[in-house]
């Protein structure tokens, strides 16, 4: 009976060694706009204007406010790398140079808080970490959990 355990043992040591070796599951990342925001749709070229604050209203006169996550996410970096086409320098520096136009938060609920209550917010936040307070834009005419969505 002893041997048994043992070998038991080792089968669960050896699933767990190549379990921890697996990479993690990608983060879905989604672009959330406040409730009262009627764009249900943005092209990702127009979605890269937003955040890089070259458009700052949208079609209705409402000014534009940028939300998201720190450089510490690295969810959020990945995503923007994607759509800037910036390397993880660039990115820095860009953050740098537009701190004062981007509003930056350290988690997905504190993002969420902010785009809910001010008009024209538009924030990155993880697919899971989204609540029934804010409305799912699509990019490209494609949901967060599509295939071929931009931010994976």
């Amino acid at each position: 009976m002893p041997g048994v355990f043992m070998q038991l043992r080792r089968l669960l040591f050896a699933i767990l060694l190549i379990l921890s070796a697996l990479p993690c599951a990608a983060t879905h990342m989604a672009v959330v706009v406040d409730k009262a925001n009627s764009a249900g749709n943005l092209a990702s070229a127009d979605l890269t204007k937003i955040l890089q604050n070259m458009s700052k209203n949208w079609p209705d006169g409402r000014k534009v406010t940028v939300v998201l996550r720190d450089l510490s996410s690295t969810e959020t970096e990945s995503a923007l790398e994607k759509l800037f086409k910036f390397s993880s320098d660039e990115m820095k520096a860009f953050f740098l140079a537009h701190r004062s136009s981007i509003v930056t938060v350290h988690s997905d609920a504190e993002l969420l808080k902010i785009v809910e209550s001010t008009p024209g917010a538009l924030g990155l936040v993880d697919v899971y970490s989204i609540t029934s307070k804010v409305n799912v834009v699509k990019v490209d005419g494609k949901l967060p959990l599509e295939q071929g969505y931009l931010l994976h």
